[in-house]
C-alpha cells in the first residue's frame, strides 16, 4: 500500500522519536541543496538551515547594537545640552548655548528661535528671537503636537537663518510651549535627507521640552 505525503507527515509528527531509532536515515535521505549545489543529506540540510537562521540573527543583533550605540551617542549629546541649559544665567547665554550646541554637537548647520512671548527684561526685546512672527505661522505652531520634519511646511522661515550659501532643502520645526505654544525652535539644512517625514522625533521632542522649560524663566 502506498502512503500519501499527508500520511507520512502525520506519522512522523505522531512519532517524534522515529529518527532517533533510525538515525542512519538522516545520512541516507538526500534533498536539494538550498544553495543550488546538487543534493545534501537531511542532516546537512538541517545544518545549512540552522546556519542561515544564525546569519539572520547575527545581522539583526548587529543592527540592534548599532541602534543602541547611536541612541547612547544622542543621549550623551542631549545630556550635554541639558547641562549647558542649566548653567545659563541669562537669556542671551541660554539661546547661545542652544544654538551652538545644536550646530556643533548635533551638526545642524542652521538653527533659529522665534518667540511671541514678551521678555522679562526689556533689554532682551530687540533680540532676533523676539522678531514678530506672522499670525498664520503662530496658528500652525499651536497645532504642532509633534516636531515637524520635512522639506517644507508651506511656511517661509528661511529668513530666520540669515544668508545661506545654498538653498535650504530640509527642516525640523519644534513647538515651544508652556501652557500654550509661545515659540518655535527651527532647524534647517542644505541636505534634503537631513530631516525627513519618516524620521524619529523622540529626541527632537525632548530637546523642545528642555528648551521650553528653560525659556519660561526669561519670558512673561
Amino acid at each position: 500500500m502506498n502512503l500519501t505525503e499527508d500520511q507520512v507527515t502525520e506519522f512522523l509528527r505522531n512519532d517524534p522519536t522515529f529518527f532517533e531509532r533510525h538515525a542512519h536515515l538522516l545520512t541516507e535521505i538526500y534533498l536539494p541543496s538550498p544553495h543550488g549545489n546538487g543534493t545534501v543529506s537531511l542532516a546537512e540540510r538541517q545544518q545549512l538551515a540552522q546556519r542561515d537562521k544564525i546569519r539572520v540573527l547575527e545581522v539583526k543583533l548587529s543592527e540592534l547594537i548599532q541602534f543602541g550605540e547611536e541612541n547612547d551617542a544622542i543621549s550623551e549629546k542631549v545630556h550635554r545640552l541639558s547641562l549647558g541649559i542649566l548653567s545659563s544665567r541669562n537669556f542671551e547665554a541660554l539661546t547661545e548655548t542652544v544654538v551652538d550646541n545644536l550646530r556643533e554637537d548635533f551638526q545642524v548647520p542652521h538653527v533659529a528661535l522665534r518667540l511671541w512671548a514678551k521678555p522679562q527684561r526689556q533689554e532682551d526685546a530687540p533680540r532676533n528671537e523676539f522678531t514678530p512672527v506672522e499670525d498664520e505661522l503662530r496658528s500652525w505652531a499651536q497645532g504642532l503636537a509633534t516636531p515637524y520634519c520635512g522639506h517644507r511646511a508651506g511656511l517661509d522661515v528661511d529668513s530666520w537663518f540669515g544668508e545661506t550659501n545654498a538653498p535650504l532643502k530640509s527642516y525640523a520645526l519644534v513647538a515651544l510651549r508652556g501652557e500654550q505654544v509661545f515659540g518655535l525652535l527651527a532647524m534647517a539644512s542644505e541636505d534634503e535627507k537631513r530631516f525627513y517625514p519618516e524620521m524619529g522625533t523622540m529626541y527632537l521632542k525632548r530637546i523642545g521640552e528642555l528648551v521650553s522649560v528653560a525659556l519660561l524663566r526669561f519670558i512673561l
